[in-house]
């Protein structure tokens, strides 16, 4: 149990059942009547948001989430399966779960698995991963940096728009959270 007073961005906590993550907190002292803290919560499993209004000091029930570095192995059916680089335990994380973050996942990548009581709450990647590029249509005479982009299909299976200047075979830098194309690798 906490208070309100303890709130800080990425505390997960338990209300009615759910887990919800604190993204956004705010402390108000109004001139008149009490204080309070005004809160953007996003659902840990579906990822909605809602905002929330707490009355300062109001006990609250935090939800222990472990976060541990795992290596993805392999895709076994819809699962994806993760070992724990201490213990070299494995642990099947549904696909729902991985959610987008399968788009930039190669075997043998590190990334952060979040639990709680045993259950893979969500994934989270590097904010940048390197990927070879396994089929592009080819640049045209003229083409340049600031030309425009197209499509490019990278050894994940993910398709990231390149610049016409990369070619097939070449490795790129790419964001993970929202599939940019950074650079080359």
């Amino acid at each position: 149990m906490a208070t309100t007073n303890d709130l800080k961005n990425g505390l997960v906590l338990n209300l009615d059942g759910e887990l919800w993550a604190v993204v956004e907190f705010q402390h108000v002292k109004p001139g008149k009547g009490g204080a309070f803290v005004r809160t953007t919560l996003k659902n840990v499993l579906s990822g909605k948001s809602v905002d929330k209004t707490f009355n300062a000091g109001t006990k609250v029930d935090t939800a222990t989430v472990d976060k541990r570095t795992m290596q993805y192995l392999y895709a076994d059916g819809e699962d994806y399966v993760f070992m724990d680089l201490e213990t070299y335990d494995q642990i099947p994380v549904p696909g729902g779960t991985v959610g987008e973050a399968a788009n930039y996942l190669l075997p043998e990548a590190e990334a952060i698995v979040a639990t709680h009581e045993g259950v893979p709450l969500y994934v989270e990647l590097p904010t940048s991963v390197v990927l070879e590029i396994t089929y592009t249509e080819p640049g045209l005479q003229g083409d340049r940096s600031t030309g425009g982009n197209k499509p490019a299909t990278v050894e994940t299976g993910a398709t990231v728009q390149v610049p016409l200047f990369i070619t097939t075979g070449e490795k790129i830098k790419v964001d993970t959270r929202d599939g940019r194309y950074l650079g080359r690798a």
